[in-house]
């Protein structure tokens, strides 16, 4: 019986190229940053206070926050609570509302005041909160 060899000669390739495993990964990485939701991060930490459910509030705010200890910051701005008014309107621009980002701890006096403030620039008020599951 005959015995055939089908070698061509050649050695087999030992190099393994990473063009298409690279056209993968940059493919995944332009998906997960296309359909992920980007969240706005408040520079102030405060412990915001949890609710059933959370509305989305609008791109275009000027942004409140009241502490703990119950200061005043007007876009990361430290403000008075006298010159609320002044201050917003200062940084306000286009925008037609305002996000109150209060700590769970800060009195309805603080929020009163914002109210009133956005009540006499005829601006409306929306509060930051966290969501949190319902059982």
């Amino acid at each position: 019986m005959a015995s055939f060899d089908f070698s061509s000669g050649r050695k087999p390739i030992t190099a393994f190229s990473l063009a298409s495993l690279t056209d993968i990964v940059l493919l995944l990485l332009i998906f997960f940053l296309l359909t992920s939701s980007f969240v706005t991060q408040n520079g102030l930490r405060v412990d915001l206070p949890d609710v059933a459910s959370a509305a989305p509030l609008e791109q275009q705010y000027v942004a409140i926050t009241i502490d703990g200890d119950g200061a005043f910051f007007v876009d990361e701005q430290q403000t008075a609570r006298d010159s609320l008014a002044t201050a917003i309107a200062a940084v306000r621009g286009d925008r037609e509302a305002l996000a109150v980002y209060a700590d769970s701890s800060a009195s309805i006096a603080g929020l009163a005041a914002v109210a009133s403030a956005a009540s006499a620039l005829d601006m409306r008020v929306s509060i930051a909160t966290e969501a949190v599951a319902v059982e």
